[in-house]
C-alpha cells in the first residue's frame, strides 16, 4: 500500500507546491480545499499527471463537521494517512492596525489558522498513534506550515501573527506528545513566498528585496517549501522532531 499525505489548502499556493513535491515522491494525495472540486480540477489533474492517486476533500478546517468529513473521506479512499501537512491558512479580511482590528477579524483568522489545525491534528494523530501501536512498521509524520510571522511582528495583521505563533507552539506540543509513538512532528516556517496571498503586496516586497531584507535576494516559491517538506517526509531528519525548518532565504539571520 502506498503511503498517503493529507495536505490542507493543497490545491493552490504553498500547499500546491507541497502536493507536487509529494506526488513526485510517490505518495497518494488527499487534497483539501474550500473550493468545489470543479474549481480545483486543474490542480488535481496536474497532480495526477505526476503519477499520484488523488482524492479531493472539500471543506473548511475551521468547521468541526467539515474536519470530520475531510478525515473520513481520506481514510475511506486510502485506508490510512501517513503524512499530515497543516498548510491551510488565511490572512485577515481587512489589514487593520491592532488598535483598530475587530473581534470578527480576529476570530475568523484564529479559527482557520490555529483552532482548525489543532483539532484536525488531534483527530489524525489519534489514528496515527493507534496504527503505530498495532503495526510498528507504520510510518507517519506531522508537519505544520507556519510563517516568519510567528516571530516577526506586523501590527497591521496582528491576528495572523498571533495565529502563526500559536501554531509554532502547537508543533512543539504535538512533538512532545507523539514522541511516545515515534512519530516526528516538524514546523516549516516560510518567508516571503510568491502566492495569491502575497500578490496583493508584491510592490512592497519587491522593494524590500532590493533593500536587502533577505540574504538570498529573491521571492521564495511554493516549490522551495515543497522540497523542504519532501525532505522531512523521506526521513532525512530522523533525530530532529519538533524542529523548525526555515524557508526564508536567510531573512531572519541577525546582522550588524
Amino acid at each position: 500500500m502506498k503511503n498517503t499525505a493529507l495536505i490542507t489548502g493543497g490545491s493552490r499556493g504553498i500547499g500546491f507546491g507541497i502536493a507536487k513535491a509529494l506526488a513526485s515522491e510517490g505518495y497518494n494525495l488527499a487534497i483539501n480545499g474550500v473550493r468545489d472540486e470543479e474549481g480545483a480540477a486543474e490542480a488535481l489533474n496536474e497532480l495526477r499527471e505526476l503519477g499520484a492517486e488523488v482524492v479531493y476533500c472539500q471543506g473548511s478546517i475551521a468547521n468541526a463537521t467539515d474536519r470530520d468529513a475531510i478525515i473520513e473521506k481520506a481514510y475511506s479512499v486510502f485506508g490510512q494517512i501517513n503524512i499530515l501537512v497543516n498548510n491551510a491558512g488565511i490572512a485577515p479580511r481587512e489589514r487593520l492596525d491592532i488598535l483598530e482590528t475587530t473581534p470578527e477579524n480576529f476570530q475568523e483568522v484564529m479559527q482557520t489558522n490555529l483552532e482548525g489545525p489543532f483539532f484536525l491534528t488531534q483527530a489524525v494523530a489519534k489514528r496515527m498513534a493507534h496504527a503505530k501501536q498495532n503495526n510498528h512498521a507504520f510510518e507517519a509524520t506531522i508537519i505544520f506550515v507556519t510563517s516568519i510571522s510567528a516571530t516577526v511582528a506586523s501590527i497591521n495583521r496582528g491576528e495572523y501573527c498571533i495565529s502563526k505563533s500559536g501554531l509554532a507552539m502547537t508543533n512543539l506540543l504535538f512533538a512532545v506528545r507523539m514522541a511516545e509513538f515515534n512519530i516526528p512532528v516538524f514546523e516549516i516556517r516560510p518567508g516571503i513566498i510568491a502566492t495569491d496571498m502575497t500578490s496583493k503586496v508584491q510592490e512592497k516586497y519587491d522593494n524590500l528585496f532590493q533593500s536587502g531584507i533577505a540574504l538570498q535576494p529573491r521571492w521564495g516559491t511554493p516549490d522551495d517549501v515543497g522540497k523542504a517538506v519532501a525532505s522531512l517526509t523521506r526521513g532525512d531528519f530522523p533525530y530532529s522532531t519538533g524542529q523548525v525548518i526555515g524557508v526564508d532565504g536567510g531573512m531572519l539571520i541577525d546582522r550588524l
